[in-house]
């Protein structure tokens, strides 16, 4: 099959690249405007992971013609085979994206009226003229709707940002929460950086202290009602009842066969010579897994399948679909079958009888089952290119930004903050970024010189960079790609002042991970046994000797790290593999302790995702979401309770500023959860409840670099 130049290079590095349907052709949609949507257009989205794995979406706006997702699902079709089958396709609708989409837009997606038969269009113009306003939904999944500019349009249960070009106004309704306040003010910041190139200023306003000027842009303001609650009952079907079809064409027109009326199903109903469809409805989603020896006409049509299948059952519009081949399946899938085995843990599918597969869960009214759509999801990598263009450095010092040696680039001290410089060619335009990189431990002045200086020389180059505030600890993928071989190092605390350095600690440890990109991360961690891990690599720094301990699910590009970080710190070093340490080196630990040891850590790959939900009771109703993304340690908000699904045992995490409601229904959710998971798990799955400032290393190894002072 031909394939469209647009999709020349598309999967030849890891990242996301999207197009939009424009005049029933592909046409790429710049990288700082990512997360935006037209509710007229179809688009279509790549996702390649650092191993090269592939997810393509096909996103139908409410308002899109038949013309233009026929179209798409065409292109699809072409995408899908330039990449050899390999990916995994998904169908997704506005207002109804899998946590998985959403998770590639850490500040959210915003929905914008209109689209290309419309004359909208998706150019950089730093327009500082606009005038919209955007209602914010989500306190994890964060969508912003375009809404009527008027007051109107508000409720005092959610927060909205009023565009205005130069100001952009987040506007905080009196009974949001801080979860909610947060993601507004990313999203704000992300318009500020992306679509303004930080030419607007963001001013943050709560209900009832609106300034003068806002209230000139919306006129008099009245009274803000709370919002509109839907009461619309859960759906308390049995997520157990779902159906398997095979699909065939060969009498010259798609049929269905029913092979299994109910899951748990066996691998051996599935045959590599045909095509099935796995009907999960009731859960909102189904599957089209194509066999390698299927037809090439049945392989082909993937999402016209899909819709013959929808169409023939009467099913909402709005269903989600995976497309995957042979081999390519998701843990999504997988969970629906009792006997599953990986690649090379069977001899292969079995022959059948023939007649002729990580989050993320919208934001509904409580039901357990929807807990049970999606699968942890992949995190929003943001690479603006590969890292291989210029950088510059500079370290905040008494008042004044003072260049950093070229030979200690990449690495970050937590008393100071730091300015980098990165510019780089895209289109043959030189493009510029500024990280301002800003440690637990500076003082307040250096925080406040920092961002005064990013400031300035931003002005100094005719505001043209694009602003990135980094928290330590924090740091984005594209920001640790710039060092080249170089691995991203963080201490705990000092400072690499000329002068100023104050003694480093006898003993210092080093907890090593790679990211979903690839790029490796060196954070120094309290010295303590407690914060090992078995599915990473630590450096430990003692006055007498230096070991890199690997725990059994390390892998070798963070042995390769752990290396250079003790070329850094000076020494040889000795290697340890977990379950051979001496007695020297939990001494030098202060003793041996309990440490994050899960089954699930005992090999690189994890069979079951690692899962974060939030349980919330904010506006009125027990409501539970997913936390899409690789999430942090600053993902578990105070005022609600979390809950960490590890596989081997659930945990449920209290935040201090939770309500009793939301602690009782989320114990009763625990127990349900487990009940209505469609791969069938153990009723007797511990559940551990774990308060926010006293939790074990059972559940803090599974958060990169957890610091125990956080709340403190």
């Amino acid at each position: 099959m031909t394939v469209h130049a647009a999709f020349e290079n598309a999967g030849k590095k890891p990242g996301l690249a999207i197009w939009r349907i424009e005049k029933m052709n592909p046409v790429s949609v710049p990288e700082t405007l990512h997360g935006n949507f037209y509710t007229g257009d179809v688009y279509i989205l790549l996702h390649t992971t650092a191993d090269f794995a592939h997810n393509i979406h096909m996103w139908l706006g409410k308002l899109c013609s038949n013309d233009e997702s026929g179209s798409a699902a065409i292109f699809c079709v072409q995408l899908d085979d330039s990449l050899s089958g390999a990916p995994v396709q998904h169908r997704e609708t506005q207002g109804n994206e899998t946590s998985r989409f959403l998770g590639y837009f850490k500040n959210g997606v915003i929905y914008k009226e209109g689209g290309v038969a419309s004359g909208f269009n998706h150019a950089v113009t730093n327009d500082v003229s606009a005038k919209r306003l955007l209602h914010v939904k989500g306190r994890r999944n964060v969508r912003a709707i375009e809404v009527d500019f008027d007051w109107s349009s508000f409720n005092n249960e959610d927060c909205f940002i009023i565009d205005s070009g130069a100001i952009i106004y987040q506007w905080n309704g009196s009974k949001c929460n801080g979860q909610e306040k947060i993601k507004s003010c990313q999203l704000a910041r992300g318009i500020r950086d992306n679509e303004r190139g930080g030419r607007s200023k963001v001013q943050v306003v709560e209900e009832g202290s609106e300034p003068p000027e806002l209230i000139e842009l919306l006129g008099p303001k009245p009274t803000i009602p709370p919002a509109k609650v839907d009461d619309k009952a859960a759906d308390n079907t049995s997520a157990k009842k779902s159906k398997l079809y095979m699909v065939s064409d060969a009498s010259g027109e798609l049929a269905l066969t029913e092979v299994a009326s109910e899951n748990p199903f066996k691998m051996a109903m599935l045959s590599t010579d045909e095509c099935y469809i796995l009907d999960h409805a009731l859960g909102g989603y189904i599957f089209l897994w194509k066999g390698k020896g299927a037809s090439k006409s049945e392989r082909k049509y993937g999402f016209t399948t899909c819709e013959f299948f929808i169409n023939t059952y009467n099913y909402s519009k709005d269903i989600k679909t995976q497309i995957f081949a042979e081999n390519g399946e998701s843990p999504m899938f997988t969970q629906f079958f009792s006997d599953w085995k990986t690649v090379g843990q069977t001899e292969g599918l079995g022959k059948v009888f023939t007649i002729g597969s990580v989050a993320k869960i919208e934001y509904v009214p409580f039901d357990v089952k929807a807990l049970h759509k999606t699968p942890a999801m992949a995190a929003q990598h943001n690479m603006v290119d590969d890292g291989s263009g210029d950088v510059k450095i500079w370290r905040i010092e008494g008042g004044a930004k003072v260049q950093v040696d070229s030979k200690s680039y990449g690495q970050f001290y937590g008393g100071d903050c730091y300015i980098i410089l990165y510019s780089y060619k895209l289109g043959g335009k030189q493009q510029h970024v500024i990280y301002t990189w800003q440690g637990t431990k500076a003082t307040r002045d250096e925080l406040g010189t920092s961002a005064i200086l990013t400031v300035a020389l931003d002005q100094e180059m005719n505001d043209l960079p694009v602003q990135v505030r980094v928290s330590q600890g924090q740091e984005p993928p594209h920001l640790m790609s710039l060092f080249k071989e170089k691995p991203l190092i963080v201490h705990l605390g000092g400072t690499s002042r000329k002068g100023a350095q104050t003694a480093a600690a006898d003993i210092r440890l080093f907890h090593i991970r790679i990211s979903s990109t690839g790029a490796t991360r060196a954070v120094e961690v309290i010295s303590s046994a407690q914060s090992l891990n078995s599915n990473d690599t630590f450096v430990l720094k003692s006055p007498k000797e230096t070991y890199i301990w690997r725990g059994v699910g390390a892998s070798d590009a963070e042995l390769k790290t752990a290396k250079y970080v003790v070329s850094v710190l000076g020494g040889k070093s000795t290697e340890i593999k977990e379950g051979k340490e001496t007695d020297n080196f939990w001494k030098a630990l202060g003793g041996k302790k309990e440490y994050q040891t899960s089954r699930l850590l005992q090999s690189e790959v994890a069979a079951h995702p690692i899962r974060l939900f939030g349980c919330s009771n904010k506006s009125g109703l027990f409501r539970i979401e997913e936390v899409p993304g690789d999430f942090t340690q600053t993902d578990l908000a105070v005022d609600d309770v979390m809950l960490l699904d590890a596989w081997d045992q659930i945990f449920l995490w209290l935040g201090k500023e939770a309500n009793d409601v939301e602690k009782t229904e989320a114990t009763t959710c625990a127990t349900k959860y487990l009940a209505a998971d469609p791969a069938v798990r153990d009723a007797g799955t511990p559940v551990v409840t774990v308060k926010q400032g006293h939790e074990p290393p059972t559940f803090t190894g599974w958060f990169l670099a957890w610091d125990p002072n956080m709340w403190a």
